[in-house]
């Protein structure tokens, strides 16, 4: 789940763009303070890295991590502070392995005056459990 798409426009601009790995597509967020992405995962899993691209002008400042397993209240696991540029960013995004069935990525302030998001690439490395 996410929370917006530009002029709800899923098929150009949808949630399914940030894994799809092409080049040309992308996740587009709406205007809107605090952005975010909910991945909902089929197993626990244990989740050691977060990979992003955002597109340079319309990153976040600041992203908040929150996880937590079927039945429980979300808890904060890390905050990251990406850089807005156009490149994948890895090293950055080392979070403490931790077992979880639910991740959201909480976009807290866009480098855009408008407050959109562009994700082209969103990567959850960690083991099935």
């Amino acid at each position: 789940r996410v929370s917006s798409v530009l002029n709800r426009d899923v098929k150009q601009f949808g949630k399914k763009h940030m894994f799809d790995g092409s080049e040309e597509t992308c996740w587009n967020s709406d205007q809107g303070t605090r952005q975010w992405v909910t991945l909902d995962f089929p197993r626990t899993v244990k989740v050691s890295q977060l990979h992003i691209q955002f597109q340079g002008g319309f990153s976040s400042r600041l992203c908040t991590l929150e996880g937590c397993r079927t039945g429980e209240e979300p808890v904060k696991i890390s905050e990251l502070y990406p850089e807005d540029i156009n490149a994948m960013q890895i090293s950055f995004a080392t979070v403490e392995e931790t077992e979880l069935d639910k991740l959201k990525i909480t976009f807290e302030n866009s480098t855009d005056f408008f407050g959109r998001i562009v994700v082209y690439h969103l990567g959850v490395l960690g083991e099935r459990l």
